[in-house]
Protein backbone atom coordinates (compact mmCIF):
# COMPACT_ATOMS: atom_id res chain seq x y z
CA UNK A 1 0.00 0.00 0.00
CA UNK A 2 3.07 2.20 0.64
CA UNK A 3 4.26 1.80 -2.68
CA UNK A 4 1.04 2.68 -4.41
CA UNK A 5 1.05 5.95 -2.17
CA UNK A 6 4.17 6.88 -3.44
CA UNK A 7 3.48 5.84 -6.97
CA UNK A 8 0.75 8.35 -6.65
CA UNK A 9 2.81 10.49 -5.15
CA UNK A 10 5.19 10.72 -7.71
CA UNK A 11 2.46 10.95 -10.38
CA UNK A 12 1.34 13.56 -9.48
CA UNK A 13 4.70 15.50 -8.87
CA UNK A 14 5.46 14.64 -12.74
CA UNK A 15 1.32 16.05 -13.67
CA UNK A 16 2.87 19.40 -11.90
CA UNK A 17 5.57 19.33 -13.39
CA UNK A 18 4.80 18.84 -16.81
CA UNK A 19 1.62 21.64 -16.55
CA UNK A 20 3.70 24.57 -14.38
CA UNK A 21 5.33 25.84 -17.61
CA UNK A 22 1.81 25.96 -19.11
CA UNK A 23 0.80 28.43 -16.76
CA UNK A 24 3.97 31.22 -17.26
CA UNK A 25 1.50 32.86 -19.50
CA UNK A 26 2.72 35.87 -20.53
CA UNK A 27 5.34 36.96 -17.71
CA UNK A 28 7.67 37.86 -20.66
CA UNK A 29 4.84 40.18 -22.68
CA UNK A 30 5.16 43.81 -23.87
CA UNK A 31 3.13 46.09 -24.71
CA UNK A 32 3.04 47.18 -27.91
CA UNK A 33 2.84 50.62 -26.88
CA UNK A 34 5.96 50.42 -24.95
CA UNK A 35 7.52 49.40 -27.86
CA UNK A 36 9.15 51.87 -31.13
CA UNK A 37 7.73 49.75 -34.26
CA UNK A 38 9.91 50.53 -37.37
CA UNK A 39 7.91 50.54 -40.18
CA UNK A 40 10.39 52.17 -43.03
CA UNK A 41 14.31 52.49 -43.07
CA UNK A 42 16.69 54.32 -45.46
CA UNK A 43 20.34 54.26 -45.65
CA UNK A 44 22.25 56.93 -47.30
CA UNK A 45 25.88 57.57 -47.33
CA UNK A 46 27.12 60.57 -44.88
CA UNK A 47 29.44 63.17 -45.21
CA UNK A 48 32.49 62.22 -42.99
CA UNK A 49 31.53 66.03 -41.61
CA UNK A 50 28.56 65.16 -39.86
CA UNK A 51 31.23 62.55 -38.08
CA UNK A 52 30.42 65.14 -34.74
CA UNK A 53 27.15 64.24 -34.91
CA UNK A 54 27.68 60.80 -34.21
CA UNK A 55 26.90 59.83 -30.13
CA UNK A 56 29.34 58.19 -28.20
CA UNK A 57 26.87 55.28 -27.77
CA UNK A 58 29.61 52.30 -28.94
CA UNK A 59 32.87 53.49 -29.03
CA UNK A 60 34.36 57.52 -28.09
CA UNK A 61 33.91 59.68 -30.71
CA UNK A 62 37.43 59.58 -33.13
CA UNK A 63 38.45 56.26 -31.81
CA UNK A 64 36.84 55.00 -35.59
CA UNK A 65 37.60 57.10 -38.33
CA UNK A 66 35.17 57.87 -41.00
CA UNK A 67 37.96 57.25 -43.95
CA UNK A 68 38.33 53.81 -42.54
CA UNK A 69 34.35 52.49 -42.42
CA UNK A 70 32.69 55.04 -43.74
CA UNK A 71 30.20 56.94 -42.41
CA UNK A 72 26.07 55.99 -42.95
CA UNK A 73 23.11 57.84 -42.11
CA UNK A 74 19.77 56.09 -40.91
CA UNK A 75 16.59 57.72 -41.24
CA UNK A 76 13.55 55.97 -39.69
CA UNK A 77 9.80 56.18 -39.83
CA UNK A 78 8.53 54.83 -36.82
CA UNK A 79 4.93 54.40 -36.44
CA UNK A 80 3.33 56.92 -33.67
CA UNK A 81 0.89 55.08 -30.79
CA UNK A 82 -2.65 55.63 -31.69
CA UNK A 83 -2.86 57.64 -34.78
CA UNK A 84 -2.53 54.72 -37.61
CA UNK A 85 -5.63 54.20 -38.91
CA UNK A 86 -7.43 50.85 -38.87
CA UNK A 87 -10.14 51.64 -41.17
CA UNK A 88 -11.15 54.65 -43.32
CA UNK A 89 -11.92 57.87 -42.02
CA UNK A 90 -10.82 61.44 -41.52
CA UNK A 91 -7.66 62.92 -42.35
CA UNK A 92 -7.39 62.04 -45.66
CA UNK A 93 -4.38 61.20 -47.34
CA UNK A 94 -0.78 61.59 -45.85
CA UNK A 95 -0.82 65.62 -46.47
CA UNK A 96 -3.28 66.33 -44.29
CA UNK A 97 -4.67 64.98 -40.82
CA UNK A 98 -2.73 64.11 -37.95
CA UNK A 99 0.99 62.96 -38.79
CA UNK A 100 1.21 58.81 -38.37
CA UNK A 101 4.51 58.24 -38.31
CA UNK A 102 7.85 60.16 -36.72
CA UNK A 103 10.93 60.52 -38.70
CA UNK A 104 14.24 60.45 -37.12
CA UNK A 105 17.80 60.12 -37.92
CA UNK A 106 20.85 59.07 -36.72
CA UNK A 107 24.68 58.32 -38.16
CA UNK A 108 27.50 55.76 -37.62
CA UNK A 109 29.93 53.76 -39.12
CA UNK A 110 28.20 50.43 -39.36
CA UNK A 111 24.33 49.35 -39.35
CA UNK A 112 24.23 48.24 -36.07
CA UNK A 113 26.08 51.49 -35.23
CA UNK A 114 23.69 53.46 -36.43
CA UNK A 115 20.79 51.86 -34.84
CA UNK A 116 22.39 51.83 -31.35
CA UNK A 117 22.57 55.45 -31.88
CA UNK A 118 19.08 55.99 -32.99
CA UNK A 119 17.86 54.21 -29.46
CA UNK A 120 19.85 56.89 -27.51
CA UNK A 121 17.19 58.94 -29.13
CA UNK A 122 14.04 57.00 -29.19
CA UNK A 123 13.37 56.02 -25.28
CA UNK A 124 11.23 52.66 -25.63
CA UNK A 125 13.43 49.84 -27.97
CA UNK A 126 13.18 50.03 -30.98
CA UNK A 127 10.80 46.44 -32.70
CA UNK A 128 11.60 45.69 -36.09
CA UNK A 129 8.63 43.07 -36.63
CA UNK A 130 6.61 45.63 -38.43
CA UNK A 131 9.18 46.79 -40.70
CA UNK A 132 8.16 46.56 -44.41
CA UNK A 133 9.99 48.66 -46.34
CA UNK A 134 14.23 49.42 -46.50
CA UNK A 135 15.49 51.60 -48.83
CA UNK A 136 18.94 52.72 -49.79
CA UNK A 137 20.47 55.55 -51.80
CA UNK A 138 21.90 54.51 -55.27
CA UNK A 139 25.32 55.86 -54.02
CA UNK A 140 25.30 53.51 -51.07
CA UNK A 141 24.03 50.59 -53.27
CA UNK A 142 27.46 50.93 -55.88
CA UNK A 143 29.68 50.73 -52.85
CA UNK A 144 27.91 47.70 -51.33
CA UNK A 145 25.84 46.92 -49.09
CA UNK A 146 28.03 43.34 -47.36
CA UNK A 147 27.09 45.24 -43.60
CA UNK A 148 23.61 46.08 -44.31
CA UNK A 149 22.68 43.21 -45.52
CA UNK A 150 24.36 41.17 -42.51
CA UNK A 151 22.88 43.03 -40.13
CA UNK A 152 19.08 42.50 -41.28
CA UNK A 153 19.80 38.77 -41.86
CA UNK A 154 21.09 37.83 -38.28
CA UNK A 155 18.29 39.93 -36.75
CA UNK A 156 14.66 37.39 -36.49
CA UNK A 157 12.45 40.22 -36.22
CA UNK A 158 13.24 41.23 -40.10
CA UNK A 159 10.72 39.86 -42.29
CA UNK A 160 11.95 38.15 -45.41
CA UNK A 161 8.86 38.94 -46.88
CA UNK A 162 9.54 42.88 -46.70
CA UNK A 163 10.70 44.97 -49.98
CA UNK A 164 14.13 46.88 -50.44
CA UNK A 165 14.68 49.51 -53.07
CA UNK A 166 17.26 51.37 -54.72
CA UNK A 167 16.53 55.20 -54.52
CA UNK A 168 18.09 57.05 -57.32
CA UNK A 169 18.47 59.76 -55.02
CA UNK A 170 18.91 59.99 -51.09
CA UNK A 171 16.77 57.67 -49.26
CA UNK A 172 15.99 60.05 -46.90
CA UNK A 173 13.60 61.80 -49.41
CA UNK A 174 11.74 58.94 -49.43
CA UNK A 175 11.47 58.28 -45.66
CA UNK A 176 9.98 62.21 -45.46
CA UNK A 177 7.56 61.77 -48.37
CA UNK A 178 3.83 62.35 -47.74
CA UNK A 179 1.69 60.80 -50.66
CA UNK A 180 -1.53 62.00 -50.65
CA UNK A 181 -3.04 58.36 -51.46
CA UNK A 182 -2.18 56.78 -48.37
CA UNK A 183 -1.68 57.97 -44.56
CA UNK A 184 0.86 55.59 -44.07
CA UNK A 185 4.12 56.51 -46.06
CA UNK A 186 5.20 53.11 -45.69
CA UNK A 187 2.44 51.43 -46.78
CA UNK A 188 1.71 53.27 -50.08
CA UNK A 189 5.10 51.70 -50.79
CA UNK A 190 4.51 48.19 -50.22
CA UNK A 191 0.94 48.59 -51.80
CA UNK A 192 2.58 50.26 -54.36
CA UNK A 193 5.07 47.22 -55.16
CA UNK A 194 2.81 44.37 -54.67
CA UNK A 195 -0.08 45.95 -56.94
CA UNK A 196 2.86 46.32 -59.32
CA UNK A 197 3.39 42.59 -59.14
CA UNK A 198 -0.15 41.61 -59.48
CA UNK A 199 -0.55 43.74 -62.83
CA UNK A 200 2.33 42.05 -64.12
CA UNK A 201 4.54 45.24 -64.51
CA UNK A 202 7.26 43.87 -61.70
CA UNK A 203 8.68 40.87 -60.63
CA UNK A 204 8.37 39.24 -57.27
CA UNK A 205 11.49 40.20 -55.71
CA UNK A 206 11.08 40.37 -52.17
CA UNK A 207 13.78 40.11 -49.72
CA UNK A 208 14.10 36.96 -49.12
CA UNK A 209 14.26 36.33 -53.02
CA UNK A 210 16.86 39.06 -52.91
CA UNK A 211 19.76 37.73 -50.63
CA UNK A 212 18.37 33.85 -51.86
CA UNK A 213 20.05 35.29 -55.14
CA UNK A 214 22.98 36.98 -53.70
CA UNK A 215 23.96 33.54 -51.95
CA UNK A 216 23.54 31.59 -55.25
CA UNK A 217 26.62 30.80 -57.10
CA UNK A 218 25.14 31.13 -60.78
CA UNK A 219 22.66 34.20 -60.09
CA UNK A 220 23.03 37.44 -59.03
CA UNK A 221 20.33 39.80 -57.28
CA UNK A 222 18.26 42.78 -58.65
CA UNK A 223 15.87 45.29 -56.67
CA UNK A 224 13.49 48.04 -57.75
CA UNK A 225 15.29 51.11 -58.72
CA UNK A 226 12.96 54.05 -57.61
CA UNK A 227 12.55 57.67 -58.02
CA UNK A 228 10.90 60.49 -55.77
CA UNK A 229 8.72 62.61 -57.93
CA UNK A 230 7.47 66.20 -57.22
CA UNK A 231 3.87 65.36 -56.32
CA UNK A 232 5.79 63.24 -53.39
CA UNK A 233 4.58 59.90 -55.21
CA UNK A 234 7.55 57.20 -56.03
CA UNK A 235 8.27 55.94 -59.68
CA UNK A 236 9.38 52.57 -60.76
CA UNK A 237 12.41 53.63 -62.79
CA UNK A 238 13.72 50.22 -63.26
CA UNK A 239 15.95 47.11 -61.95
CA UNK A 240 19.07 48.07 -59.96
CA UNK A 241 21.19 45.03 -60.64
CA UNK A 242 24.15 43.55 -58.52
CA UNK A 243 27.45 41.75 -58.97
CA UNK A 244 27.42 40.18 -55.40
CA UNK A 245 26.63 42.81 -52.95
CA UNK A 246 27.39 45.77 -54.99
CA UNK A 247 25.06 47.39 -57.71
CA UNK A 248 26.95 47.63 -61.23
CA UNK A 249 24.07 48.95 -63.38
CA UNK A 250 20.19 49.39 -63.93
CA UNK A 251 17.41 49.29 -66.81
CA UNK A 252 15.06 51.91 -67.81
CA UNK A 253 11.18 51.07 -67.05
CA UNK A 254 10.97 49.64 -70.61
CA UNK A 255 13.49 46.71 -69.88
CA UNK A 256 11.14 45.79 -66.96
CA UNK A 257 8.90 43.39 -68.63
CA UNK A 258 12.23 42.18 -70.92
CA UNK A 259 13.38 40.78 -68.00
CA UNK A 260 10.06 39.50 -67.24
CA UNK A 261 9.89 37.98 -70.68
CA UNK A 262 12.79 35.93 -70.77
CA UNK A 263 12.50 34.70 -66.92
CA UNK A 264 8.79 33.84 -68.32
CA UNK A 265 6.84 35.18 -65.56
CA UNK A 266 3.10 35.59 -66.15
CA UNK A 267 0.99 37.94 -66.29
CA UNK A 268 2.07 40.02 -68.53
CA UNK A 269 1.63 43.39 -67.96
CA UNK A 270 3.67 45.65 -70.50
CA UNK A 271 2.61 47.58 -73.34
CA UNK A 272 4.88 48.55 -76.52
CA UNK A 273 4.58 50.27 -79.37
CA UNK A 274 5.34 47.73 -83.03
CA UNK A 275 5.10 49.31 -86.43
CA UNK A 276 4.56 47.27 -89.52
CA UNK A 277 7.11 47.69 -92.04
CA UNK A 278 6.94 49.51 -95.14
CA UNK A 279 4.06 51.60 -93.67
CA UNK A 280 3.50 54.74 -91.04
CA UNK A 281 0.85 52.48 -89.07
CA UNK A 282 1.85 51.92 -85.24
CA UNK A 283 -0.08 49.73 -83.33
CA UNK A 284 0.07 49.31 -79.17
CA UNK A 285 0.42 45.87 -77.94
CA UNK A 286 -0.22 44.90 -74.84
CA UNK A 287 1.03 41.28 -73.06
CA UNK A 288 -0.96 38.93 -71.37
CA UNK A 289 0.95 35.83 -70.53
CA UNK A 290 4.22 34.55 -70.97
CA UNK A 291 6.26 31.20 -70.72
CA UNK A 292 10.06 30.67 -71.38
CA UNK A 293 12.15 27.21 -71.12
CA UNK A 294 15.94 27.68 -71.04
CA UNK A 295 17.66 24.31 -72.38
CA UNK A 296 21.58 24.00 -71.66
CA UNK A 297 24.58 22.37 -74.17
CA UNK A 298 28.30 22.64 -74.29
CA UNK A 299 29.84 23.29 -77.89
CA UNK A 300 33.79 22.94 -77.52
CA UNK A 301 33.82 23.31 -73.69
CA UNK A 302 31.72 26.03 -73.54
CA UNK A 303 28.42 26.42 -72.61
CA UNK A 304 24.87 27.67 -74.43
CA UNK A 305 22.33 28.73 -73.30
CA UNK A 306 18.81 28.30 -75.49
CA UNK A 307 16.33 30.28 -74.76
CA UNK A 308 12.35 30.28 -75.84
CA UNK A 309 9.84 32.55 -74.90
CA UNK A 310 6.11 32.08 -75.83
CA UNK A 311 4.37 35.58 -75.43
CA UNK A 312 0.74 36.05 -75.60
CA UNK A 313 -1.32 39.56 -76.25
CA UNK A 314 -3.66 41.50 -77.40
CA UNK A 315 -3.75 44.56 -79.69
CA UNK A 316 -4.90 47.96 -77.98
CA UNK A 317 -4.99 50.59 -80.21
CA UNK A 318 -3.66 52.41 -83.62
CA UNK A 319 -2.12 54.79 -84.68
CA UNK A 320 -4.26 55.80 -87.62
CA UNK A 321 -6.42 53.81 -90.69
CA UNK A 322 -3.91 53.97 -93.11
CA UNK A 323 -3.57 50.23 -92.70
CA UNK A 324 -6.83 48.07 -92.46
CA UNK A 325 -6.72 44.71 -90.00
CA UNK A 326 -6.63 41.38 -91.74
CA UNK A 327 -5.54 38.12 -91.09
CA UNK A 328 -2.22 38.60 -93.00
CA UNK A 329 -2.18 42.31 -91.67
CA UNK A 330 -1.92 40.37 -87.85
CA UNK A 331 0.57 37.68 -88.82
CA UNK A 332 3.43 40.53 -90.24
CA UNK A 333 2.84 42.21 -86.59
CA UNK A 334 3.43 38.86 -84.73
CA UNK A 335 6.56 38.86 -87.00
CA UNK A 336 7.68 42.23 -86.55
CA UNK A 337 6.69 41.78 -82.49
CA UNK A 338 8.75 38.81 -82.25
CA UNK A 339 11.23 40.14 -84.00
CA UNK A 340 11.65 43.29 -81.71
CA UNK A 341 11.44 41.11 -78.69
CA UNK A 342 14.52 39.45 -79.83
CA UNK A 343 16.41 41.85 -80.12
CA UNK A 344 15.28 43.89 -76.83
CA UNK A 345 16.43 39.98 -74.98
CA UNK A 346 19.63 40.67 -76.49
CA UNK A 347 20.25 43.94 -75.70
CA UNK A 348 19.29 43.37 -71.66
CA UNK A 349 21.34 40.20 -71.65
CA UNK A 350 24.38 41.98 -73.22
CA UNK A 351 24.19 44.97 -70.91
CA UNK A 352 24.17 43.03 -67.80
CA UNK A 353 26.97 40.47 -69.49
CA UNK A 354 29.09 43.75 -69.80
CA UNK A 355 28.69 43.97 -65.74
CA UNK A 356 29.06 40.57 -64.67
CA UNK A 357 25.85 40.18 -63.22
CA UNK A 358 23.48 36.91 -64.35
CA UNK A 359 20.39 38.17 -63.19
CA UNK A 360 18.38 35.52 -65.12
CA UNK A 361 20.25 32.56 -63.39
CA UNK A 362 21.78 30.98 -65.90
CA UNK A 363 24.51 29.85 -64.04
CA UNK A 364 22.18 28.03 -61.68
CA UNK A 365 20.98 26.37 -64.99
CA UNK A 366 24.08 25.40 -66.25
CA UNK A 367 24.88 24.05 -62.49
CA UNK A 368 22.03 21.95 -62.28
CA UNK A 369 22.11 20.30 -65.63
CA UNK A 370 26.03 20.58 -66.27
CA UNK A 371 27.41 19.68 -62.79
CA UNK A 372 30.39 18.10 -64.02
CA UNK A 373 31.51 20.84 -66.15
CA UNK A 374 30.45 23.08 -63.34
CA UNK A 375 32.95 21.37 -60.85
CA UNK A 376 35.53 21.20 -63.47
CA UNK A 377 35.42 24.42 -65.20
CA UNK A 378 33.37 26.99 -62.63
CA UNK A 379 33.33 25.86 -59.36
CA UNK A 380 32.90 29.19 -57.84
CA UNK A 381 30.42 32.25 -58.04
CA UNK A 382 33.56 34.48 -59.42
CA UNK A 383 34.08 32.21 -62.32
CA UNK A 384 30.91 31.83 -62.90
CA UNK A 385 30.90 35.69 -62.88
CA UNK A 386 33.80 36.10 -66.04
CA UNK A 387 32.41 33.31 -67.88
CA UNK A 388 29.13 34.87 -68.10
CA UNK A 389 30.82 37.69 -69.97
CA UNK A 390 31.56 35.37 -72.94
CA UNK A 391 28.32 33.45 -72.98
CA UNK A 392 26.25 32.18 -75.94
CA UNK A 393 22.78 33.22 -75.03
CA UNK A 394 20.56 31.94 -77.93
CA UNK A 395 16.64 33.36 -78.74
CA UNK A 396 13.66 32.33 -80.06
CA UNK A 397 10.59 34.23 -79.58
CA UNK A 398 7.21 33.42 -80.69
CA UNK A 399 4.71 36.12 -80.14
CA UNK A 400 0.58 35.45 -81.16
CA UNK A 401 -2.05 38.09 -80.83
CA UNK A 402 -5.00 36.55 -78.88
CA UNK A 403 -7.11 39.61 -79.40
CA UNK A 404 -7.67 42.79 -81.51
CA UNK A 405 -10.51 44.19 -80.15
CA UNK A 406 -14.44 44.72 -79.90
CA UNK A 407 -14.13 47.13 -83.12
CA UNK A 408 -14.38 44.96 -86.57
CA UNK A 409 -11.33 44.78 -89.16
Amino acid sequence: MRAGRQKARGSLVLVFLLVFPLLTGCWDRQEIEERAVVLGIGVDVADPSEESKETESSHERGAIKAEETGLLRLTVQIAVPGRIPLGPGEGGGGGGGQRTVWVVDAVGHTIGDAINSLQQRVSPPLFFGHLRIIVISEALARKGIQNLNDYFRRNPEVRRMNWMFVSQGPAAGVMRASPQLERVPTLYLMTTMDQSVKMGRFPNDFLGIFWSAVSSKGKEGYLPYVELMKEQNVQISGLAYFRGDRMVGSTNPIQVPVYMGIMGISIAGGQTFVRIPGTEEIFMFQGRSRKSVFKVRIDNGRPVIRVTVALEGNLVSKYNDTVQLSTEVVRRIEEQMSQQSKEAYQNLISMTQEKRSDIFGFGEQVRAREPGFWNSSVKTKEGWQKLYQELAVEINVRVHIRRVGMKAI
